[in-house]
């Protein structure tokens, strides 16, 4: 298999199918596409792996097979491995966590518009508006309930690692970026996720980039 994702310090989307890739446990190639260069909307159109996606990433090539969302792979993957590797095996908890990506997938638009991902970055004093902080809200929300519920068995979501976590990770690092406020619980798992090995290597390869993508590195703005 080979994914093709985008700079690791600004591409959400491409983080959530890195995170589902690993969490495959399959081997694959990983190839990073410089977003929003110079010769992007050029480059994007030239490139044969990422003609199906008309040139967004994440992509995920297995043989002939091409997959080109984020939750398309998760579930892709999911088939391959066993549909447990990546949801939680009990109904109720299974179908909390399925609504809750598929919110994440579709939703909170205000947020992810005003608070791209910049994993270097730190903001103080972000001023988001009353729609980005009902996302927070809401977010904040379904977290609660998912620990109080289900996650007894370990630090993440549903206790053990999982396609929620794989999805909420970019929210994750954005309320660390922007400062934003959150509960004692949410700062328990917000470090359990930070502090995973496989995002401390995103985060460390991050760091290390040298793409600097300018229209994302404003501070949010009510």
């Amino acid at each position: 298999m080979k994914l093709i994702i985008g700079n690791k310090n600004y591409s959400s989307w491409s983080l959530r199918g890195w995170l589902a890739a690993k969490q495959s446990g399959l081997h694959f190639e990983e190839i990073i596409v410089p977003l929003y260069g110079e010769d992007w909307e050029q480059e994007k159109k030239q490139k044969h792996d990422l003609a199906p996606s008309s040139g967004k990433v994440p992509v995920l090539w297995d043989g002939e097979a091409v997959v080109w969302d984020s939750l398309a792979i998760i579930e892709f993957l999911a088939d391959k491995v066993g549909r447990d590797r990546f949801w939680p095996k009990e109904d109720d908890a299974r179908a909390m966590a399925r609504s809750m990506v598929a919110e994440m997938h579709s939703g909170y638009l205000a947020l992810r518009r005003e608070c791209p991902m910049n994993i270097r970055r730190r903001v103080e004093d972000a001023n988001i508006s009353e729609a980005s902080r009902a996302d927070v809200v809401r977010i904040l929300t379904l977290w609660a309930e998912a620990r109080a519920r289900f996650g007894k068995g370990g630090p993440f979501l549903f206790g053990s690692f999982c396609a929620a976590d794989i999805i909420y990770a970019p929210i994750v690092s954005r309320f660390m970026t922007y400062g934003i406020p959150v509960p004692g619980f949410a700062v328990a798992y917000m470090q359990a996720v930070w502090e995973h090995e496989w995002l401390q290597d995103w985060v460390a390869a991050a760091e290390a980039e040298q793409w600097v993508i300018e229209q994302w590195e404003n501070p949010a703005k009510a």
